[in-house]
């Protein structure tokens, strides 16, 4: 992805709502049926305990809803790439990179980065925070292909502010790999 594009006709975009916080004092509703009705969540170290928090600690992970979209949770969508799953095609590439910074995953967006434009670091602005991901067009980039281009729209707050980063981007399967190549020109 490359820098920010502010102007005329960004503030159109509506803002989707960001990662919500856990609200304090909210328990989940009884389930109906089952052997055990608590209403207190299941404590730190307790087998059914999910932290809120992603593991890179800054960003909040709702178990509802992956950063990228799709409207499937975070472990089952583009946590399971971010954890090793390659990605089937350059789309879901694009998304889980979405994904990654949102959550600020900056070693995952360093590894699907093709090698002849990979940064040697990469350390990603903790106060911008990603809010929606509008995949615009897909061009290739499919199960068979071998190159493909995504062009998107991501939104993000900073210090108040709404900013648009929107780029063409390029991707190539290299050893049966998706892999960023970087943004067309």
């Amino acid at each position: 992805m490359r820098g920010p594009v502010n102007g005329p006709g960004n503030d159109e975009i509506p803002e989707a709502p960001g990662l919500t916080e856990y609200a304090s004092g909210a328990s989940p509703a009884p389930v109906t049926g089952a052997t055990q009705v608590t209403s207190d969540p299941p404590a730190p170290g307790h087998l059914l305990f999910r932290s809120p928090m992603c593991p890179c600690e800054n960003v909040r992970v709702d178990a509802l809803a992956c950063p990228c979209g799709l409207g499937d949770d975070y472990a089952s969508c583009c946590g399971r790439l971010h954890a090793g799953a390659p990605a089937p095609t350059a789309e879901s590439l694009m998304r889980s990179r979405y994904s990654a910074f949102a959550v600020g995953d900056a070693g995952y967006l360093l590894r699907t980065w093709h090698p002849s434009a990979r940064p040697r670091t990469l350390s990603l602005d903790p106060a911008r925070r990603w809010t929606r991901l509008a995949i615009l067009e897909t061009r290739d980039g499919g199960l068979f292909d071998a190159t493909g281009t995504v062009q998107f729209r991501a939104m993000y707050l900073q210090q108040g502010q709404r900013g648009v980063l929107a780029e063409t981007s390029r991707f190539v399967r290299q050893d049966r790999h998706w892999t960023y190549l970087g943004p067309i020109d």
